[in-house]
């Protein structure tokens, strides 16, 4: 049974998306996603605002390096150099959302949701941020073996921060 959806997001992540994505709308962009450990629930809370679709481009859910190479077109070089879960593939991951999008603004997620495999740490999360105009922006966190549903929150919750500021300097 899936518990990483129960219970619902809060509240207030619900009225920040709303927030952004009039903004977005405002100002005449799209977003796209790129999501691995979020599993595509960013890309479900943005597109649930009524009125604001025309606010988001598209989302891609790369679980697997297969998935990240074929449709975001990493370079399977990088997955081979670097972990799945770090800087380069979050970068990766926006870039390739941006690139494969007509979006304006593309967010890449790639983290341990939990439980974690030996070696890996839970809740590390890596997120980039990818715009038409600037370089991108990296943002890492540890939210720790909070479990698996915690630590999406957080994800998306970090996701919309990065999107609200990026909004705010462009």
């Amino acid at each position: 049974m899936s518990e990483t959806l129960e219970p619902a997001l809060p509240r207030e992540l619900d009225e920040r998306a709303e927030k952004l994505m009039r903004r977005l709308c405002d100002r005449g962009w799209t977003v796209s996603t790129a999501e691995s450990c979020t599993g595509g629930m960013m890309a479900a809370l943005l597109t649930d605002i009524e009125g604001a679709g025309h606010g988001f481009d598209r989302g891609f859910v790369t679980y697997t390096k297969q998935a990240k190479t074929d449709l975001l077109g990493i370079e399977p070089g990088l997955l081979d150099r670097n972990e799945a879960v770090s800087e380069p593939v979050a970068r990766a991951m926006a870039e390739g959302a941006l690139a494969r999008s007509s979006a304006d603004v593309a967010i890449g997620v790639t983290g341990f949701a939990g439980p974690a495999g030996e070696g890996c740490e839970e809740g590390l999360v890596h997120f980039a941020v990818a715009t038409r105009t600037g370089r991108p922006q990296h943002r890492v966190e540890h939210f720790g073996a909070i479990g698996r549903g915690p630590v999406r929150v957080k994800a998306i919750e970090a996701m919309l921060e990065m999107l609200e500021k990026t909004l705010a300097e462009a």
